[in-house]
C-alpha cells in the first residue's frame, strides 16, 4: 500500500487476536518513523472487501509493552502516516455493571481519564492547540459499528461510559467501587490518552470494549480462573474478527465519511499565532497537522 493511499483507510488498534483475520490481502507489514519516538511495531497493511486496511499492535506483536509504557503519540502519528482516516480501536476491559457480562461488547461514547504517567497531546510550547472532546468519539463510525454488531448477532451495548486507570496494576476493592459510583460501566487502562490523540490527528475514532471479566467490586470476582479468562479472551478476540469483517464494507460505502466533523477537528483550536510558532514544532506536527499548518 502506498504512502498516501487515495481514499478512506481503516485503521485497527488492538491484540494479535483481533489483526490475524481472514480475507486480507495484501499483506504487508511496513515500519514506520515517527518524530514521536517508536511506535508500539510495524503496521500491517492490505485491503478487506477492497477496502484499504491498516493494524497497529497496541502492545507490540506478543505483547511486550505495559499500557503506561505504550507511546500512543507514536502510534496515532505513524496511522496517520500512512493514511488512516478512521480508527477502530478493540481492546479488553472489566465490566463494572452486573448487566455487561463477559463476551459483552460496549460500543464507548464516553471516557474518564484516570491516568497521569502518559504524553496526552501532540501540541506544546511552541505550537499550543486545545481540541474539544465533548463527545470524544465519532458517532459515524459508533452507528456503524451497532448496525453490524446487530447484523453478525454479536452482543454489543451502545453507550456507555469507559474508565481509563494508569495500571499496570488492577483496581482496588474500594477504587471499583468508587467507579461504579461515578455511573463508569467498564475500566481499562489504554484508550487514554489514544482517543485524545485520535482527535487531534484529526482521524475519526470508536471504541468496542470487550469484556473479559467483572472487576473486582463482583462477587465472583475471586472465583474467576486464569483459564477462564484466557477462554474469554479467545473468544472475544474471534468475535472482534468478526465484527470487523462485518462493518468494513459499511465503512466503505459510507458516502458521507469525508464530511464528518472529526476530520476537521483542528479547524479553530490552533491558538499560537503563526509569528510565535516554533518551527522545529511545526516540524514535528507534519502528520497529525499539516492541513491546517499549511493552510
Amino acid at each position: 500500500m502506498a504512502q498516501h493511499p487515495p481514499g478512506p483507510v481503516v485503521g485497527i488498534i488492538g491484540g494479535s487476536g483481533i489483526y490475524d483475520i481472514d480475507g486480507l490481502q495484501d499483506r504487508q507489514w511496513v515500519k514506520v518513523s515517527s518524530p514521536f519516538g517508536e511506535p508500539s511495531d510495524e503496521i500491517l497493511t492490505g485491503t478487506l472487501f477492497g477496502q484499504a486496511m491498516a493494524f497497529l499492535p497496541r502492545h507490540g506483536r506478543g505483547h511486550k509493552i505495559p499500557p503506561s509504557e505504550v507511546n500512543y503519540r507514536a502510534n496515532i502519528d505513524a496511522l496517520k502516516r500512512v493514511g488512516v482516516t478512521d480508527i477502530l480501536s478493540l481492546s479488553a476491559v472489566g465490566s463494572l455493571k452486573e448487566s455487561l457480562a463477559p463476551e459483552t461488547f460496549v460500543i464507548v461514547d464516553q471516557f474518564i481519564d484516570r491516568t497521569f504517567a502518559r504524553e496526552k497531546s501532540f501540541f506544546g510550547r511552541g505550537m499550543v492547540a486545545h481540541v474539544s472532546m465533548a463527545h470524544p468519539v465519532c458517532s459515524r463510525l459508533g452507528d456503524h459499528l451497532q448496525q453490524a454488531a446487530q447484523e453478525a448477532g454479536i452482543n454489543a451495548v451502545r453507550g456507555g461510559t469507559y474508565l481509563a486507570m494508569e495500571g499496570p496494576q488492577f483496581s482496588s476493592l474500594a477504587e471499583s467501587q468508587l467507579y461504579r459510583q461515578w455511573g463508569c460501566d467498564v475500566i481499562g487502562m489504554t484508550n487514554m490518552p489514544e482517543a485524545k490523540l485520535a482527535r487531534e490527528a484529526e482521524i475519526c475514532y470508536a471504541s468496542v470494549a470487550m469484556v473479559t471479566d467483572y472487576d473486582c467490586w463482583h462477587s465472583d470476582h475471586d472465583h474467576v480462573t486464569v483459564e477462564q479468562i484466557i477462554g474469554v479472551l479467545m473468544a472475544n478476540a474471534n468475535t472482534g474478527r468478526s465484527l470487523v469483517k462485518q462493518v468494513v464494507p459499511q465503512l466503505k460505502a459510507d458516502a458521507a465519511a469525508a464530511q464528518c466533523s472529526c476530520r476537521s477537528a483542528l479547524q479553530f483550536a490552533l491558538i499560537t499565532a503563526p509569528e510565535a510558532r516554533d518551527p522545529v514544532m511545526l516540524d514535528k506536527l507534519s502528520a497529525v497537522a499539516g492541513r491546517m499548518l499549511t493552510s
